[in-house]
């Protein structure tokens, strides 16, 4: 998809926001906890924590603001989840020092694989109908779980399913935006939002001198940089692929990972392109003109730099919110991604089974020598796809639709 300028309008700007504002929503209330959890395992002080969530948040925020803005696409960033996964179980047993050192050495390892271009390169091998799989097969498990919250929270449930199909009926664009307004109103309504512990106060970021050292680059640098490629980088720009945008892999991983490097010495561990919150951004639903979707990173930046701004309070303003609204509100505002995926991934009779298998293998959420599912199933689909079509040339000759 070639993008050429595009005149905006004061209206243009409403739903690409709101479905920033959702991907905000989804990040900090669906998996932050895991980044409070690192910090309580690792025996960070309270100063610490906050300039974890203070570097991440803004480290993000910029960097996928700028993204958008240079290449007038929605590119939204975050903060590696699989990674912080990984450190809670590292981070106990090595100094914070070197844990910094770490994250250092990490991003320069992405700075370094950005400017050789190899990734890139490597992406546009992948055919199309296994790209779609592998994003079908990411995003399922939120789909599930927008109806599997039922069985705890019915009645949240039911009220958003209900209101979602018939907000699709009368005004499409705005039944996320519908469903969002009526969450939050009933949840306020039920008095189920607690608010009144929160307040207010800007964070301050700490600098922690890096330590480097072969432990900490072969135990903690080496699996992050690893876990976040295969996990974040790789099925983030299947995302963008699946929805038209040709945005090269190269300068992403270049100014995610400069500013991992410049946000580590605060505590950032790595910044990269998302995949799932990205999902919500950059299809139909977040502007019907392609061209228009970046106003949703520019969003997407902006309420993340408010978010680290006032550090861990609005984070946890965040996570307040129940997590049966958060899952479903993430599955219908993820329908119209996983329905594309899997309809771009049939597509094709040729690719068909090859993408089924990498969806299946994606789905099952395989986790085998510290690495996610996410690479197992695309390694699953090339395979097959491989033994089924021929060698290398049978990808050369599919490059991801663009």
């Amino acid at each position: 998809m070639h993008l050429t300028p595009a005149r905006l309008q004061p209206a243009d700007f409403f739903a690409p926001t709101v479905a920033a504002l959702i991907s905000v929503l989804v990040n900090y209330g669906g998996t932050f906890v895991l980044v409070f959890q690192a910090a309580e395992l690792a025996q960070l002080t309270p100063a610490q924590t906050t300039s974890w969530v203070w570097a991440v948040s803004i480290g993000v925020g910029v960097t996928g603001a700028f993204l958008s803005f240079r290449y007038k696409a929605p590119i939204i960033t975050a903060w590696s989840t699989p990674g912080v996964a990984f450190l809670a179980t590292v981070m106990p047993f090595t100094p914070y020092g070197e844990v910094i050192g770490a994250y250092m050495l990490s991003a320069l390892g992405f700075i370094i694989l950005g400017l050789s271009g190899a990734f890139e390169k490597l992406v546009r091998m992948i055919p199309a109908g296994i790209a779609a799989g592998l994003l079908a097969g990411i995003l399922l498990q939120f789909g599930v779980n927008a109806f599997g919250g039922a069985s705890a929270d019915p009645l949240l449930v039911i009220v958003l399913v209900i209101c979602y199909a018939l907000l699709k009926r009368y005004t499409s664009r705005f039944a996320v935006v519908g469903i969002l307004v009526i969450g939050v109103t009933m949840l306020l309504a039920q008095q189920r939002i607690d608010v009144s512990a929160i307040h207010l106060s800007l964070a301050t970021p700490v600098f922690e001198t890096p330590r480097f050292s072969l432990h900490a680059l072969l135990g903690v640098a080496l699996p992050l940089f690893i876990i976040t490629l295969t996990g974040q980088y790789m099925p983030g720009m299947l995302v963008l692929r699946n929805d038209g945008y040709k945005t090269s892999a190269s300068p992403i991983l270049t100014v995610t990972g400069l500013g991992s490097l410049l946000m580590a010495p605060f505590g950032a561990h790595a910044f990269n392109l998302a995949a799932i919150t990205a999902a919500i951004c950059t299809g139909p639903d977040a502007h019907p003109d392609p061209r228009k979707r970046y106003i949703a990173g520019l969003a997407c930046g902006v309420f993340y730099v408010l978010v680290g701004t006032f550090g861990v309070t609005l984070a946890t303003l965040f996570m307040v919110l129940p997590k049966t609204f958060i899952t479903t509100l993430a599955g219908l505002a993820l329908l119209g991604a996983i329905g594309g995926s899997l309809a771009n991934a049939m597509a094709d009779a040729r690719t068909r089974e090859t993408a089924l298998i990498t969806f299946l293998a994606t789905a099952a959420n395989v986790t085998l020598l510290g690495v996610g599912g996410a690479f197992w199933g695309l390694a699953a689909g090339l395979t097959a796809h491989l033994l089924i079509h021929g060698g290398s040339r049978a990808l050369l000759g599919s490059p991801a639709k663009p």
